[in-house]
């Protein structure tokens, strides 16, 4: 089973693009990173708590309101769901100070995400997919490229459209929480060279700057490629588990190839500069 990483930075479309993937023709299961990390912290759950036990102390609207959630035990009896964009104004930005509470968010939140996900993705392979979508925001920063044998970059050449996507989407954002929240990504334009330098057919980048239709073809060309890449007689090697297990190792240290070998080349400019 082939295992597509999707990426992008907020306000880019790749949630438009994650559709796309999920509809006919292409109709490939999704598993959807942001999906999986509001279920991990819904109110009950040990994310949840853990959520609270940090943050309540520095944040006093961390929950929604009473009236919000339909009560002050919430609409389950379990909790007031977390006020998610109380959340996103404490950990989104560049101060040393919220550096830190997003890297302490992220590790209560991203070990129960990678749990569901390793769960999901056995499903599928078990359930005879020829290929999985792995749609996640941080798939470079979170370690996920190794495990890919293709990468999907779904980015926009200008910076402005970005932030007007997202003030459009988020009309609650100021003009510096928009700012912030795309600071806190690596720039996408950089996201869509590293995916280039992996090749044809093991990544490709989706330009979103125009309308749907042009999107939608983006989409086609870039299935295609993977396919003709990544044959479907591929998926045939599972049903022989010697076979199967060197086509997924082959596939694996390739990417790890090919990570350590963009990791190098930076360091080499930085150690220039």
């Amino acid at each position: 089973m082939l295992i597509i990483g999707l990426t992008g930075s907020i306000a880019t479309g790749k949630s438009t693009v994650s559709n796309l993937l999920r509809s006919p023709p292409y109709s490939l299961p999704v598993i959807d990173a942001d999906v999986l990390a509001r279920k991990v912290v819904e109110p009950g759950t040990a994310g949840y708590k853990a959520v609270l036990l940090h943050f309540s102390a520095t944040t006093p609207d961390l929950l929604q309101t009473a009236e919000e959630c339909g009560g002050e035990n919430g609409p389950d009896g379990k909790g007031r769901p977390l006020n998610r964009p109380a959340l996103g104004k404490r950990v989104f930005g560049d101060s040393e100070e919220r550096q830190r509470d997003r890297k302490v968010l992220n590790g209560i939140v991203h070990p129960e995400v990678r749990r569901e996900m390793y769960r999901l993705m056995a499903w599928y392979y078990f359930t005879g997919h020829w290929a999985v979508v792995l749609d996640i925001p941080l798939l470079f920063e979170s370690g996920w490229e190794r495990f890919c044998g293709c990468i999907i970059v779904v980015a926009v050449s200008d910076p402005v459209v970005q932030m007007n996507r997202l003030r459009e989407r988020d009309p609650h954002l100021s003009e510096e929480d928009a700012r912030n929240r795309v600071g806190s990504q690596t720039d996408v334009r950089e996201k869509a060279k590293r995916v280039g330098a992996r090749g044809k057919g093991w990544g490709e980048v989706v330009w979103n700057d125009g309308s749907k239709e042009d999107t939608r073809r983006e989409v086609d060309r870039v299935i295609a490629e993977i396919k003709e890449r990544s044959p479907r007689w591929w998926s045939w090697l599972m049903l022989f588990p010697p076979a199967g297990t060197t086509a997924a190792l082959w596939s694996f240290l390739t990417s790890w190839r090919m990570q350590k070998a963009w990791t190098d080349a930076k360091l080499r400019e930085k150690a220039k500069l």
